[in-house]
């Protein structure tokens, strides 16, 4: 017990001392300019998000956000660089629900997801697509699930690689339907989205930006959305629950972490920041085209929705039968 009071003192007289320092770098903050790390490279959907929101941010701040593009290893490079930034807010990442996606199936990384990062903010989340093959024939999740039972080879569904949303998503939905199912990555949405068109894929839980233009020329039929509730882009397509596969919801989000130990003065502008250049139009408008809802979160909400993303996938990943090469 006088251990614990000895600790616990030593602990507050160290806050107390280092409250002064955090204070002055609050009121400093931004001293010069600012990072913002994209995990992926660029020219993608969520690159592009990324900008516009750096853009909106610097106007907040009155200092440049440079975007940095750090792809490689799922998102775990870009990450890692982040997480061993200096915690002064000058270092940002611009997460994606891949990052704890990808954190589930890799517990040997090289930096703790739920620990070694602060949220700021989530921007926005929205809905999967599950789209298949006109070769497969299947224009509803009940034609899915006869077709693939009728096959002895069961179904295939590509990824843009191993830990990515869609992989994680086709695990969930191989759990729940008890089908047999086999996984194929590909280096990105990109090469996975060709060979379905192909016909050599039968399935693909896609991302809204990734396959749109598909669907919106008739290539491709959507079976359903995997949200809560219909999507505003299809009204006319069911949700996963109401096709029949109940407790499947998955969405992809976008946000902002820093460093873990940034102080929360600095990470509080930050939020502030980050939120009101989502709430423009630039970056809005952009979220509700690609199907997704825009968010203005506090750091603390942002925190326990990221805590249950990593518990949901790291408890699909868990599971008998999940593919990983």
């Amino acid at each position: 017990m006088h251990k614990t009071r000895r600790t616990f003192a030593t602990a507050l007289a160290a806050a107390t001392l280092l409250a002064p320092f955090a204070a002055v770098q609050a009121q400093t903050f931004p001293s010069r300019p600012i990072t913002l790390v994209v995990p992926f490279a660029p020219g993608g959907g969520t690159d592009s998000i990324a900008r516009d929101v750096a853009k909106v941010m610097a106007e907040q701040l009155g200092q440049p956000v440079i975007v940095e593009n750090r792809g490689g290893a799922g998102g775990a490079l870009g990450a890692d660089a982040v997480a061993k930034a200096k915690a002064d807010g000058h270092t940002l990442l611009f997460a994606t629900s891949t990052f704890a996606t990808h954190a589930a199936i890799s517990p040997k990384l090289p930096y703790d997801a739920a620990k070694d990062f602060a949220p700021v903010a989530m921007i926005g989340r929205g809905p999967l697509l599950v789209v298949a093959s006109r070769e497969l024939g299947a224009t509803s999740i009940p034609q899915l699930l006869a077709t693939a039972k009728s096959r002895p080879q069961g179904l295939n569904f590509c990824s843009a690689g191993e830990g990515s949303i869609n992989h994680l998503a086709g695990e969930m939905f191989r759990q729940k339907t008890g089908l047999a199912m086999t996984h194929v990555p590909f280096k990105g949405s990109g090469p996975a989205t060709v060979e379905l068109l192909a016909g050599r894929i039968d399935l693909f839980f896609s991302t809204v930006p990734t396959i749109l233009s598909h669907v919106k020329d008739g290539k491709l039929p959507v079976l359903a959305v995997t949200g809560a509730r219909r999507s505003a882009l299809f009204p006319q397509v069911p949700t996963m629950a109401e096709a029949g596969v109940p407790g499947f919801e998955v969405t992809t989000w976008w946000g902002v972490l820093a460093p873990a130990q940034t102080p929360p003065a600095v990470i509080a502008m930050l939020n502030r920041a980050v939120n009101d250049a989502a709430a423009g139009e630039s970056v809005k408008g952009r979220l509700l085209a690609e199907g997704a809802d825009p968010l203005r979160m506090t750091p603390a909400a942002f925190g326990q929705e990221l805590a249950r993303e990593l518990a949901n996938w790291r408890a699909v990943a868990s599971n008998p039968g999940m593919q990983l090469r």
